[in-house]
């Protein structure tokens, strides 16, 4: 009788022990749910990423540091130019000095170890052995609207590796309007030069 007891409670304290480590398993999905990562790749959707678009008629209210706010409603606005910044095809801000030197810190950060200072594929990566990328010169780039630098920063381009999550878009288009600058300066017609310029350039050129 004893012997059937303690085999009994033997399985009991077995059966116990598995219920427990079931429960301590839920308890750690709860904690720790499975997630995907900005633009981490998935088998579940037919373009091969996990980022999904909102639904047709979402209103955007609140995104990253503007969530913090009450609601979601202070930097609403910063919000919606957020949002137009990353869909508009063409450059939504005026091309100032201020944005200029914007886009060219913003280069020099992310753009010019692989693209070189002056856009010609040449940066000190490039000479250490990896890829060179095409020169921003080049007829086909040249030829290219504002938005084609915008999407391969977002998106990335060949070996180029996306920068979605680390340069915001109010910075991809001032990237792309450096990168405009960058091929005036190389492609600048003698006419849109003042005379005196015109002579310093002929006196540098000799």
């Amino acid at each position: 009788m004893r012997r059937v007891y303690a085999v009994g409670t033997l399985r009991a304290v077995i059966l116990l022990a598995a219920l427990l480590t079931g429960c301590e398993k839920g308890m750690q999905d709860m904690y720790q749910q499975p997630r995907y990562d900005p633009l981490a790749p998935s088998a579940l959707f037919q373009d091969g990423g996990a980022d999904r678009l909102p639904p047709p008629g979402s209103e955007i209210a609140s995104r990253g540091d503007f969530a913090m706010s009450s609601a979601g409603r202070v930097g609403r606005e910063a919000a919606v130019r957020w949002d137009r910044d990353e869909h508009v095809e063409r450059n939504p801000y005026p091309i100032t000095p201020a944005l200029l030197q914007r886009g060219r810190e913003r280069y020099d950060i992310y753009c010019a170890p692989c693209h070189g200072p002056v856009g010609d594929g040449d940066g000190f990566i490039v000479r250490r052995g990896f890829p060179a990328p095409p020169s921003f010169h080049i007829d086909r780039l040249r030829d290219q609207g504002d938005r084609y630098f915008v999407d391969a920063i977002t998106r990335g381009y060949g070996v180029m590796y996306p920068y979605a999550d680390r340069v915001a878009p109010a910075d991809r288009w001032a990237i792309a309007a450096y990168v405009r600058a960058l091929q005036l300066s190389q492609h600048a017609p003698l006419t849109a030069l003042s005379a005196d310029e015109r002579t310093r350039l002929q006196s540098t050129t000799r």
